[in-house]
């Protein structure tokens, strides 16, 4: 079963969306693009890049999202989407990638911290759309760099 045109756009929106609104640092509407269930599963980095800490529930995905609020900024950038079927007309599968700027002050300086990443996601169609069911974030490379002036 392949998906239909009018949903790999709505699901390219859901994905789009999420980077938009996390970078606005608007986490209600972050928070509502997943499902009351959700499962988001993510790595602690350095200690570890693959996705190994899992939140449930949209307390949980606040909790996770929360810790953007420690940059001064942040730029999300999604670089390639691709979109499966799921087992029912109510279920998708994305493979997301991307790099994830956070931008902050290090011992007096500003610097880019910069993930290369990739999501596996899980979406189901809700009466509000399609939704996160499921988000697992892999880290492939961190960098740090300075940069030069960050917009506050």
């Amino acid at each position: 079963m392949s998906l239909a045109a009018e949903d790999r756009l709505a699901l390219a929106d859901l994905v789009h969306r999420y980077a938009s609104y996390v970078d606005a640092r608007d986490l209600d509407r972050a928070v509502a693009l997943f499902t009351e269930d959700a499962v988001l599963v993510s790595p602690e980095p350095p200690r570890t890049l693959e996705p190994d800490v899992e939140r449930r529930g949209r307390a949980g995905v606040r909790q996770a999202l929360e810790g953007v609020l420690r940059a001064v900024r942040t730029v999300n950038q999604v670089v390639g989407e691709v979109y499966d079927a799921g087992s029912t007309p109510d279920v998708a599968h994305g493979a997301i990638t991307g790099v994830a700027h956070h931008l902050m002050e290090r011992e007096g300086a500003q610097v880019d911290l910069s993930w290369s990443l990739r999501y596996a996601d899980d979406y189901r169609r809700t009466p509000e759309g399609w939704r996160f069911a499921r988000r697992a974030l892999t880290i492939d490379v961190v960098e740090m760099r300075p940069v030069q002036k960050v917009r506050p």
